[in-house]
């Protein structure tokens, strides 16, 4: 397929600033593959589609604060240092985007705070974005990290065009966050609440956990038509053999699995084997998920409302089928669904 097939235009209104009130206050469209039928519903309706012994797989990865604001020396040019990942504990080296770019360069330092107590130099310039620092404090251990992360605001996407405030430092996480290292929040867990996971658990839904250490790459534009020559930037997942092994079950007693969001989908068919079976796997995956494509492990997907030409558009599409998927997107648009992180949900089940 061509990236010129997936251009959508998603009305500005529609793309979602706030969470909304609750938790599971979402809206959520159904989509039924096998026939295209789409219904209308509640995200907490999403319990009558599943029964007793059906799994739910959710990202239990934690988002880190990992926008700074910072000032270079001398010029005091006010500079945007996004983390995207620890690369040396010990030496405090990090990978980073810094914005505006072009304003720095190996050996200038960059200030978070009026006390200077932490400082950043640069060391590296990786790409035409990228840089790495080494951060200079004298705090130290535990003591350094969380001043640092105090000092960063939570890593909103760029398509919600306000500051990040203290809500979003809750919502923009899971309520089942655990494994700090995203700098993007696994978005369709964000409308499990408390309430809505014991009412699964009431049903006999089972739920368990991978995790998919998200990065900025879900973001990143695809620049070319064929998609077979677009390169995904690879991210850490995490996956069980306790839970390969109970899929592996599922499987055998016929039983629904969810997936929990793209990075959960993506995960789970990074590692599946040549024989079909499962694997335990700890480290990385740029897989690309487009239509056509014959997924092995989940036969139902919870996600969220993507933009246009974006990769978590064509993986929704390659799952529902690419005739079905679009205009289910077409129709959410004219019924006003939200879109983006903190939007409304699509089901799509057989």
């Amino acid at each position: 397929m061509k990236l010129s097939q997936f251009k959508l235009k998603v009305p500005t209104e529609l793309i979602a600033q706030y969470p909304a009130t609750y938790r599971d206050d979402a809206r959520m469209l159904v989509l039924h593959r096998k026939t295209g039928e789409i219904e209308h519903k509640q995200i907490t309706d999403i319990i009558s589609y599943f029964d007793d012994g059906d799994e739910f797989i959710f990202n239990d990865t934690k988002v880190f604060p990992a926008r700074l604001y910072g000032n270079k020396e001398r010029t005091g040019a006010h500079i945007e240092v996004f983390l995207l990942r620890e690369l040396n504990t010990q030496l405090r080296y990090w990978d980073v985007l810094v914005d505006p770019a072009r304003k720095i360069r190996i050996g200038n330092k960059l200030f978070f705070d009026d006390s200077n107590t932490i400082v950043a130099e640069v060391i590296d310039n990786t790409t035409s974005r990228g840089r790495t620092l080494r951060f200079l404090s004298d705090y130290t251990g535990e003591d350094f990290r969380a001043r640092l992360y105090k000092l960063g605001k939570t890593p909103l996407p760029t398509y919600i065009t306000r500051e990040a405030n203290e809500e979003d430092a809750e919502r923009y996480q899971t309520i089942f966050a655990k494994n700090e290292g995203a700098v993007a929040a696994p978005a369709t867990g964000l409308h499990f609440s408390k309430t809505l996971l014991k009412r699964l658990e009431i049903r006999g839904i089972q739920s368990d956990f991978i995790t998919s250490h998200i990065g900025l790459g879900i973001f990143k534009e695809i620049e070319v038509e064929d998609l077979t020559k677009h390169k995904m930037d690879s991210e850490q997942i995490e996956i069980s053999q306790q839970l390969a092994e109970k899929i592996d079950l599922l499987h055998e007693q016929k039983k629904r699995i969810c997936a929990i969001g793209t990075d959960v989908m993506r995960a789970l068919e990074t590692v599946v084997g040549t024989n079909g079976h499962i694997k335990s796997y700890s480290g990385w995956t740029n897989k690309f998920i487009f239509p056509p494509y014959e997924f092995t492990v989940a036969n139902a997907f919870l996600c969220n409302f993507y933009f246009s030409q974006s990769t978590q558009l064509m993986m929704a599409a390659a799952f529902g089928g690419y005739e079905y998927t679009m205009a289910a997107y077409h129709q959410a648009i004219e019924q006003g669904y939200r879109f983006g992180d903190y939007g409304d949900a699509m089901l799509i089940v057989d």
